[in-house]
């Protein structure tokens, strides 16, 4: 399975979606983040679309909603740590 999620202008993560590799053509991170991007967009759904790893292979860590993209570090990021971190 691939993840995505959606962040708005202010790189905030604020939905995700999960397709099947052979919708991403079972390509690997980076090729399959445009692949996955188009075929988010012909179901309909716009907005930015960024692949996440369910295993930190990539970008860190895995993101959900309510983190934040740095485009700087290409990383997603945590707003706050959760308490269970701190």
């Amino acid at each position: 399975m691939a993840h995505f999620v959606k962040v708005n202008n202010n790189n905030e993560v604020i939905e995700a979606n999960v397709i099947s590799n052979q919708d991403i053509n079972n390509l690997p991170f980076p090729e399959s983040e445009p692949v996955g991007q188009a075929f988010i967009a012909s179901l309909g759904l716009d907005g930015q679309w960024l692949q996440t790893s369910y295993n930190n292979n990539f970008r860190v860590r895995y993101a959900s909603v309510g983190m934040v993209y740095n485009p700087t570090l290409d990383e997603f990021e945590y707003k706050q740590l959760p308490e269970w971190m701190s």
